[in-house]
């Protein structure tokens, strides 16, 4: 197996392995830079009212000073007022500017108070709530998917399982990079920030709770380790993993890995198909090309189908399940079908139809 050293293993960890943390979908808020200067311009707002109120109510107000109240003189009231400083050198001495204070001034100090506090009280709460979502989040997550690497292979297969039916609340990242972590929660998944190969990582994102693991990182040894680790917290999920260089292949599958897809291997058998029979090519681009023309997808056998011959079905049936067996369509050991079966078919693609997902992993033998 072509696997690189452990310094470089170890360094590429220290470059990627940030804080793992979880981060979860959120609506797209306003740039921090705009709430300030837009809460600095409410509180300009009110403190240049409350002066020109107190300003054209002047003689009503005494200055210790001089008896006299100018411009600047409203303005200093009203900044140590709004402020809740209140020196007492300018007072209100009328029943007017008495009654201006409480019914008018008042409330603006009040509102002038929320705009300048509402900052520190949104990044106190912020915390609070934060922490609420994710144990929301943690306690309602049953049966979802795990996607490491969120690369074009990741993204690729998020895409396929969720045209299916599968909800975007049900797929989960793990990615080292903070950016694909945002991608990621931009598109409306939950993502989790770290290497997956740490066990602490791999929970975090619920794994030990997940009903499939798909593994896509760009590299073939960080493949088997984090199907390693997923399949010692997961005895039960179904894992495909995806690897560059076929000879990785057994070992992956030694490791636990259900079913794993040789990237490069793929792509060069799809590019010698398409060199013998363009059209071929493009049937074989469309099948795993999910919802979309025609798809190949796996269901169980209905009761009206038992004991007919593959062929006798509605759909074009490829290949039937059976136990760990996975038989051609015309194998004689077939015979005919049992309920306990399960038809691979090939099925003109409809718009919100969804497949029923295969629960039992295949052998690993």
């Amino acid at each position: 197996m072509k696997l690189p050293g452990h310094d470089a293993i170890a360094r590429q960890a220290d470059e990627h392995l940030v804080a793992h943390r979880v981060k979860l979908p959120r609506k797209v808020v306003e740039q921090p830079i705009r709430q300030v200067v837009k809460r600095l311009v409410m509180a300009l707002a009110v403190l240049v009212a409350t002066a020109l109120i107190v300003y054209a109510d002047r003689e009503g107000y005494n200055d210790n000073s001089d008896g006299s109240v100018d411009l600047l003189d409203a303005f200093y009231y009203a900044t140590v007022t709004l402020s809740t400083t209140g020196y007492g050198d300018i007072t209100p001495v009328s029943d007017g500017a008495r009654l201006t204070n409480i019914f008018v001034i008042t409330p603006l100090r009040v509102l002038f108070l929320i705009i300048l506090v509402g900052t520190t009280l949104e990044v106190l709460t912020e915390r609070t709530r934060e922490e609420w979502r994710l144990n929301r989040w943690r306690s309602t997550l049953r049966d979802h998917t795990v996607v490491v690497g969120f690369g074009t292979k990741g993204r690729s297969a998020i895409q396929t399982v969720c045209a299916t039916g599968l909800k975007r609340e049900q797929v989960v990242v793990v990615d080292p990079s903070s950016k694909a972590i945002d991608a990621a929660t931009a598109e409306g998944y939950a993502g989790v920030v770290g290497d997956a190969t740490r066990s602490e990582v791999l929970k975090r994102a619920e794994v030990h709770k997940a009903r499939q693991i798909i593994v896509a990182p760009q590299r073939d040894d960080t493949s088997v380790l984090v199907t390693l680790t997923a399949r010692q917290i997961n005895r039960t999920a179904k894992i495909v993993a995806a690897v560059r260089e076929e000879e990785n292949a057994p070992l992956l599958k030694q490791s636990g890995a259900d079913a794993v897809i040789t990237s490069s291997g793929a792509a060069g058998r799809l590019l010698g198909l398409s060199v013998l029979s363009p059209a071929a090519g493009m049937v074989m681009e469309d099948l795993i090309q999910q919802g979309s023309g025609l798809d190949m997808v796996e269901r169980p056998v209905v009761r009206g189908e038992v004991g007919k011959k593959p062929r006798e079905t509605e759909d074009l049936v490829v290949s039937v399940v059976r136990g760990h067996r996975v038989l051609g369509y015309d194998d004689p050991s077939v015979g005919t079908l049992q309920l306990t079966d399960r038809l691979i078919t090939i099925v003109r693609a409809s718009p919100g139809a969804q497949v029923t997902p295969d629960s039992r992993p295949l052998s690993h033998d």
